[in-house]
């Protein structure tokens, strides 16, 4: 059976973006599948698309992360998980380009997650350069955030605006988008399993704020039936551990496209998110809201 195994990336832009993005998860699980097949592991693949995502600049990670409400701060998160073993993570890291390849090496550490400080300087030692570029694209979305902050609207969904300022936390004073996400999940030849993702994080919120994605179980998981990888608001999602909801479902059995379905209706219409998958012999994708997406297959 492991012989007949087709190596597979699958990838997403984050749930609540544009299918018009296609194109960008299409190049990463292509940039992925190029890695496992010239004889890289699932993990090398996953890793290799995600970064591709990062550098992309359309999608909230890497360099097209959102700016937090003091204007200035970009607070990043990112994981990395195979079947064979290996874990690692970042929380509210600032200042590198990839965070999901600074994940990959605080998976050789004693440890599986740094956060904050510790992690940027974790960064510094592993050989990453500093890193902090704006584009006028994340200074657009900004404004365009503290423009509804100031509104009626809520700037997201179930939470007062007001709240924002009353916990303000950053060294500004107050004044006055999306919540998404970009992963990937892979499969080599051999029957190996992977998955990495990374956030920009959430606008708005306060400083420190850590989602679900480099929450193990959370927004990923990988194990020796499948992986999966989530996107959406990490609020919600963290209280279902969803990723490892649908991998459990998937490693009872039940067909992949079944589960990343089942995971998104366990939310809240009102609450973005989404789901990919692979397992053995099978990948899907599935969303509540429109969702930039690719799957790439060996021949």
């Amino acid at each position: 059976m492991t012989q007949e195994m087709k190596a597979t990336v699958v990838t997403h832009g984050g749930a609540g973006g544009s299918r018009d993005q296609d194109d960008g998860c299409q190049f990463a699980a292509r940039t992925g599948l190029d890695r496992v097949a010239g004889g890289g592991s699932a993990l090398d693949g996953a890793v290799a698309a995600c970064v591709a995502l990062e550098d992309d600049g359309r999608y909230n990670a890497g360099s097209g992360s959102v700016l937090c409400l003091d204007g200035r701060t970009v607070e990043m998160d990112a994981a990395v998980m195979d079947s064979q073993g290996t874990l690692g993570a970042v929380a509210c890291i600032q200042r590198v380009k990839n965070p999901v390849l600074v994940a990959q090496a605080v998976s050789r550490t004693p440890h599986w997650l740094l956060a904050g400080e510790g992690a940027e300087r974790f960064a510094r030692t592993a050989g990453f350069p500093l890193y902090h570029e704006i584009s006028e694209r994340q200074r657009a979305k900004h404004l365009k955030l503290m423009a509804t902050l100031g509104g009626k609207e809520p700037a997201t969904p179930g939470v007062a605006n007001r709240a924002f300022a009353d916990y303000w936390n950053y060294d500004t004073p107050r004044e006055f988008t999306p919540c998404d996400t970009v992963g990937a999940v892979a499969r080599d030849a051999a029957g190996n399993f992977a998955v990495a993702c990374s956030t920009g994080g959430s606008a708005p919120s306060l400083l420190g704020r850590v989602g679900d994605t480099p929450i193990i179980g959370s927004g990923f998981y990988a194990g020796a039936e499948g992986a999966v990888a989530v996107t959406g608001i990490g609020e919600h999602i963290v209280r279902h551990l969803l990723a490892y909801t649908v991998y459990g479902w998937i490693a009872g059995g039940m067909p992949v496209e079944e589960a990343v379905r089942r995971g998104v209706a366990l939310l809240p219409k009102e609450i973005d998110v989404g789901v990919i998958a692979v397992n053995r012999t099978e990948a899907a994708m599935d969303s509540n809201r429109e969702m930039p997406c690719a799957q790439v297959l060996h021949d």
